[in-house]
This record gives C-alpha cells, structure tokens and sequence, in this order.
C-alpha cells in the first residue's frame, strides 16, 4: 500500500466492536457514523480487536475506536501492540501515551507531583495520605467501565497486593465535564450535569481555566497522534479534578453536539489521520 500524493487513496483498518454494549452509550452508531465520513478520504475495512493483529500489515493505518475495554481481549491487545511494534504501523491513537493505554498508574503519579486530579494511592502505607471523606473507590488499576469498582467506609486495600488497586475519596462533585482534543487541539466540551446520569450529556462551554486545566493534561501525555478525552469533575468548592485522561478508545459522544461541530471534528480527525501517514 503508498499514501503517497498521487498514489491510490490511503487505507485505514478500523478497528471496533460493533457488538459491544456499554451502558448508556451506542458504539456501534459512533463507529457507523465515522466509518461513514472517513470513507470520503480513505479506503475504510473494518474488523473486530481480536482481528486486528492479523490485519493490520495489509493497511497504510490502524484506526482504533469504540473496541471496548481492554481488559475484555487483552491477550488479543497485547498480541496486537506487539505486532503494530514489529511491523511498524501507523497506529491511531499512536502507541505512544502514557495514560488510560497504559493502565491507571497515570493518577497516582499525577496525584503524587501535586497535578489537579482525585487523590490516588495505591499501597498500603499511602492510604494515610488520603484526605478524610465519608467513603472511598476501590478499583481496578487495570479496570474500566466500573468493572471491579466498590465503595468502603475506610481507605483499603483489603489485602490485594501493592500496585494492583486504585483508592481514591469519594468525592461530591456538582457534575461532570468531558474536553475532547484531537492532538493538541481543543474540539469540544460536554458535560453532565446530574451526577447519577454520567451519560445523559450537553454541550458546555468550557472557561478560559477551564480549558487551561483540560490543556495541561493532554501537554503533560505523551501521545503524538490521536483523540484524548479529558474528564474531570466539579467540586462543591469549583475546583476541577481529573478523573481520567483517556487516550485508547476514549467514546465522543458525537450524537450530543451539533452537526457544524461533528462535521469541525471529523474534518480535523482526517487531518490528524493523514499527519500519522504523512
């Protein structure tokens, strides 16, 4: 395969599970929809994540979207980023971030140099190091979709090895907010503002603070090419605090902006993908 200027239309292995249902959110109908206005500029197939390493050398890039969480197929993932590795393909995102990709490690090293997160420890002899709240998260530092998330009275680790668990307060926020960025650049922002309804989402228009916090986080990553969702939450207090910087598969939600907006981010997402080839 040649993307170059002249040559025949780029392709793109998209990588999703079309499958995957994941509450309140329809993948399938986001993947369809994007497929749908990437074939304008690129020859578009599309397979299941435990295709993807088998696949992937027969393509100019490898686009991976709502494939659904990791931890579901993650032999088929590892095997995958090894063969992306030797082969040298073009991944979308790029394998290169050092947040949600590589597990939740990220939010306690954040929270360790004093970054605007939730605090996060996860070993015994930090717990203390939590400030005081009337209950606490215990997840997964390899978790996502709240698989394996519980709550407790006090902060602990219930005698799961070092490393292997998150604890954080619980906090009282007024609602969530979400920043889309595609690279470095800011597309837009929805938030939630019922906080049992994290999926019933609006647009928001964000603060120039607001888009400062949401910028120092994806400046801080590490990833060359792709799509970042930062979600933060708002505290009683104001205050922002990450709760996590997606940067695998991170879900857009593009059924809740409006159509000038979803057209912006596609054109700007060809963009990025014709930068990863160029």
């Amino acid at each position: 395969m040649n993307a170059a200027s002249g040559g025949p239309r780029p392709s793109v292995l998209f990588v999703t599970d079309l499958a995957y249902e994941a509450r309140g959110r329809r993948y399938c109908d986001e993947d369809i929809f994007l497929t749908s206005r990437l074939r304008e500029a690129f020859d578009v197939a599309l397979c299941h994540p435990r295709d993807a390493a088998a696949l992937l050398e027969g393509f100019d890039a490898v686009v991976v979207r709502n494939s659904g969480p990791v931890l579901h197929h993650q032999e088929a993932y590892d095997a995958f980023r090894v063969r992306a590795r030797e082969a040298g393909a073009r991944v979308y995102n790029t394998l290169d971030g050092r947040a949600d990709m590589a597990g939740k490690q990220y939010l306690v090293d954040l929270s360790r140099a004093g970054f605007p997160v939730i605090p996060t420890v996860d070993r015994a002899q930090d717990l203390g190091l939590l400030p005081r709240a009337d209950a606490y998260v215990v997840k997964p530092k390899l978790g996502a979709d709240s698989v394996g998330l519980r709550f407790t009275k006090q902060p602990d680790l219930q005698g799961a090895p070092d490393g292997t668990l998150l604890v954080q307060p619980r906090i009282d926020f007024r609602y969530e907010v979400s920043f889309y960025f595609v690279d470095q650049d800011f597309q837009y922002a929805l938030n939630a503002p019922h906080p049992d309804q994290r999926w019933v989402l609006e647009p928001y228009a964000p603060s120039t603070g607001d888009l400062e916090f949401a910028r120092r986080f994806v400046g801080w990553n590490t990833l060359s090419h792709g799509i970042q969702r930062v979600d933060a939450c708002r505290t009683q207090e104001g205050e922002l605090l990450l709760v996590e910087l997606e940067d695998l598969n991170p879900y857009l939600s593009l059924d809740r902006v409006p159509e000038e907006t979803r057209d912006a981010f596609v054109a700007r997402m060809k963009d990025s993908v014709r930068g990863l080839l160029a």
